[in-house]
């Protein structure tokens, strides 16, 4: 039931946040396009700990996110140098990175965060183990270097 009443409120303020409209019959509307998205949402079986982490609540906001911005712009530079450098040193390698999170939910947002992380992409994720690729030896040491696992665990808790 939490995570109905959560998926519920997150649908609506997104809803009130893109609309910005406060006529009764634009709510009218908007009040059907939630009960709607929600029943197709219920009817097939994907409102759970994944779809709406509740137990997480606001932290990934404001404790994560900003920190996974800055990640990406730093990384944006990097990979931009080697791409615009006339030699174009590119060291092409696949690494394995330790899944340090124990929820799921935890894994997929490590491998989500390598991942949107320029230089880096996560390829195959099995057990406590995530295969990633990078563009440089230098972007595969800052995965293994193992501070996105734990600020992801440190939101685990």
């Amino acid at each position: 039931m939490k995570y109905i009443v959560s998926l519920l409120i997150t649908l609506t303020a997104v809803w009130f946040l893109w609309s910005g409209h406060v006529e009764p019959f634009m709510i009218f509307l908007g009040v059907i396009s939630i009960a709607f998205s929600l029943w197709i949402s219920l009817r097939m079986r994907i409102v759970d700990e994944e779809g709406a982490p509740v137990e997480m609540g606001l932290r990934p906001f404001f404790l994560f996110a900003p920190w996974l911005f800055k990640e990406i712009v730093e990384s944006n530079i990097a990979v931009a140098k080697i791409i615009l450098s006339p030699n174009m040193n590119l060291k092409r390698n696949l690494v394995t990175v330790p899944a340090g999170p124990k929820s799921e939910l935890g894994k997929v947002m490590l491998a989500n965060a390598i991942t949107l992380t320029p230089g880096t992409v996560s390829v195959k994720m099995e057990g406590d183990e995530i295969l990633v690729h990078a563009l440089s030896f230098e972007g595969a040491a800052e995965d293994l270097s193992g501070d996105m696992d734990r600020r992801i665990q440190k939101l685990e808790r």
